[in-house]
């Protein structure tokens, strides 16, 4: 019997003495004088136990079975499922272990086994919320994200972007570090899928503006001076895409709850998959970001998508690439990144010598050039060296004694790399690695 339940039969047991009126016994037990009658009644025909309910010590009839609740704390401690929280590993149950419970239930019960939420919880903190955009496409934010995603301890960075208006994923793509390929991959994606958005917010990193734009006076904007716009800055002009600087990471704070739940669920997914290199995980994400979507993604307040469709006639990866202006020379070759290349045309095609290219690189298709409107391809080229003047045999070659070897000149001489003119495909590939995927400061 219960602390609560003894308390109750001291107090009938006083009213059936006649110590106790019924009223009083009512007001003590917070009951009405009808249940006290109740209560005196079954008391005086069954004694105590009138006071026990009649289910105490039976399991409910939609109790969870020992054996139920024994494989879901085991699978929950499995290599496989240990680092889920509780949302996604009911997911994953339903999923893959063909075994349905509620969100609840399966709080309650894990709860219950001593385990917890790999979740961290903090006290929540009210903030004013900005509201979402009403158009999907009117506002796409970017950003990336270092983490280890495959568990063995290598850091690769994941770039990503969501719509604000739907929080709808609409690129991803995974690189080793921060880079501007990383990004023109991700755009790429949201154009071919969606459209042409209209607005990029993103951090100010120096792939999206110019490290010298913060040093820029008032006086100097007055002035008229301007600094020229990023590889990505210039790629979305060309699209009439407006990016638009955030000054803090709050800002932005829809992508960066998104890689918080990203960081706590892809590396399980990628787990399950048995996805290890980050090739095997860019594939992977074009099927999870569509599964991502129907789980989380949200319907505009305005139906009409804001998104722009990209035109026949425009090749994306002539625009989403690294461009350089350079001058060819009258055999349409020129330098680029230490090397030389020839533009491959015949004579019909309009190239004057001399002419003012422009240079496109990207992976997808090396290095091509642009003139009036027209796109060549290109070759490495080895520059021929220059003849030397012959040796004059009827002179006497005249000696000089050896420089000593902590000479100044011959230090120089072995700290200057010699020139190389073999260009090899591996030396080009490196070039577009250097040029593309570099980490930026």
């Amino acid at each position: 019997m219960t602390q609560r339940q003894l308390n109750r039969y001291q107090v009938i047991s006083q009213v059936i003495e006649g110590s106790l009126s019924v009223a009083d016994a009512a007001a003590r037990l917070n009951i009405s004088n009808r249940q006290v009658k109740r209560l005196r009644k079954g008391v005086l025909a069954d004694g105590a136990e009138f006071l026990i309910h009649k289910n105490t010590g039976l399991q409910p009839i939609h109790a969870f079975s020992d054996d139920f609740v024994n494989k879901i704390v085991t699978l929950k401690c499995s290599d496989t499922y240990a680092n889920a929280n509780f949302l996604h590993f009911s997911e994953l149950l339903a999923e893959r272990e063909n075994t349905s419970i509620s969100y609840s239930a399966l709080h309650s019960l894990l709860t219950n086994a001593g385990l917890k939420s790999p979740m961290k919880r903090r006290k929540s903190k009210a903030h004013h919320r900005r509201k979402r955009k009403a158009q999907e496409g009117l506002l796409i934010q970017m950003d990336a994200t270092p983490f280890a995603w495959f568990g063995d301890g290598k850091v690769y960075a994941l770039h990503g972007a969501i719509d604000d208006a739907t929080g709808n994923i609409v690129g991803l793509f995974m690189t080793k570090n921060e880079c501007l390929q990383g990004y023109f991959e991700v755009t790429k994606q949201i154009i071919l899928s969606q459209g042409i958005p209209v607005n990029i917010y993103a951090d100010r990193h120096a792939i999206f503006l110019s490290l010298m734009a913060s040093k820029l006076s008032i006086e100097d904007q007055l002035a008229g001076k301007r600094i020229p716009d990023t590889q990505f800055g210039r790629a979305m002009k060309e699209l009439k895409v407006n990016i638009i600087p955030a000054r803090s990471p709050q800002a932005k704070g829809r992508i960066e709850r998104l890689w918080g739940t990203l960081q706590s669920r892809l590396p399980i997914e990628f787990k399950i998959n048995n996805i290890t290199s980050m090739e095997q995980a860019n594939d992977f994400l074009i099927s999870y970001i569509k599964l991502f979507n129907e789980k989380f993604a949200i319907v505009p307040s305005d139906s009409v998508s804001a998104y722009t469709p990209l035109p026949d006639c425009i090749n994306i990866d002539h625009i989403l690439c690294v461009k350089h202006k350079r001058l060819i020379d009258n055999g349409a070759v020129f330098s680029y990144y230490n090397k030389h290349f020839k533009v491959i045309c015949d004579s019909s095609q309009n190239l004057s010598p001399r002419a003012k290219i422009d240079v496109l690189l990207s992976p997808s298709f090396g290095v091509k050039a642009h003139y009036n409107g027209v796109y060549y391809q290109t070759m490495p080229f080895i520059k021929p060296k220059k003849k030397t003047d012959t040796v004059n045999t009827d002179k006497i070659p005249r000696t000089y004694p050896p420089l000593p070897e902590d000479h100044y000149l011959k230090r120089g001489r072995n700290n200057v790399q010699k020139l190389c003119y073999t260009e090899t495909d591996s030396q080009i590939l490196e070039m577009l690695e250097d040029i593309l995927f570099s980490k930026y400061a």
